[in-house]
């Protein structure tokens, strides 16, 4: 369901006028530790995790290492897109152009992919990519891409976004961060009456409803309810303390989706002051 303009997201169309043309995807000779990492890194990315097999090893196969030493820029926001990018070494961050200067919006590490919204969307660059120390990346090109991976990552992406947009916490958020937060959510699924968090417990996740409802716990009373885009589980991260209440699902069953502190840290730091301030509403509420 369309929710709103989106004027900038494109889908290749095939037919008589539109031929898809046989591709067959580069390959280069990797040792099996470099296949071992790389199929880790992508079993964790939300595009690339749920390929076939087959799908996913041509996909390892045709990604080339490549070199960045420190100043150097990798892509260049407002440019056509050729390649995504996997880091396997260093830290490079991403500006975008805000008031008329760049300002650094988010520093990746490995595993980490960047250029992807540029293929997905058939849409320039939303950002530009530099090295800050010498980074090792694995490239993935276009066609690659495109024959392989585009239409269920497209479908898949499109629909995480679609719903992200409805979460109040992230109304404030651009498309490119959206994005990553979109590459970066696992997505769990717990039955009726499971516990996904206990009162007490260490906290090291995140997490958002995606479907289904839960109730929150605290000394046996219970003392909120949670529903769809709705989250729980920041103050524990904010401020690296046990978890304050018990989370149980009410419903037949409940999709949660989630990010680990690493994840949290680096890419709601944007949002820490309306979490903050959520969580000091909440802990006065269920006092």
């Amino acid at each position: 369901r369309s929710r709103g303009p989106r004027a900038s997201v494109s889908a290749e169309a095939y037919g008589s006028w539109n031929t898809m043309k046989a591709f067959t995807p580069p390959a280069y000779p990797k040792d099996p530790e470099q296949i071992a990492q790389l199929k880790q890194i992508l079993g964790n990315s939300f595009m690339f995790s749920s390929l076939e097999k087959k799908d996913m090893d041509a996909v390892i196969g045709a990604m080339q290492e490549r070199v960045f030493e420190a100043g150097s820029r990798i892509i260049a926001e407002g440019d056509d897109g050729e390649h995504l990018y996997v880091i396997e070494e260093g830290s490079p961050v991403c500006k975008k152009k805000i008031d008329g200067a760049d300002k650094i919006v988010k520093t990746c590490g490995p595993g980490d992919v960047f250029g992807e919204l540029a293929l997905l969307y058939k849409c320039p660059r939303a950002a530009t990519v530099e090295a800050v120390d010498k980074c090792k990346a694995w490239e993935l090109d276009s066609g690659t891409f495109n024959y392989i991976v585009k239409d269920a990552a497209s479908k898949k992406h499109q629909q995480r976004d679609s719903f992200l947009q409805n979460v109040d916490l992230l109304k404030s958020i651009d498309q490119y961060e959206r994005a990553q937060i979109c590459d970066a959510l696992k997505c769990d699924r717990y039955a009726k009456d499971q516990m996904v968090v206990t009162q007490g417990a260490d906290g090291d996740r995140f997490y958002i409803v995606e479907s289904g409802s839960l109730k929150a716990i605290k000394d046996g009373k219970e003392v909120m309810d949670y529903n769809v885009g709705d989250y729980f589980g920041e103050l524990a991260l904010l401020k690296s303390q046990a978890r304050a209440c018990s989370v149980q699902v009410t419903g037949e069953e409940a999709t949660l989706l989630w990010m680990d502190r690493k994840a949290f840290n680096k890419l709601l730091g944007p949002l820490e002051d309306v979490l903050r301030r959520k969580g000091a509403e909440y802990e006065a509420y269920v006092k």
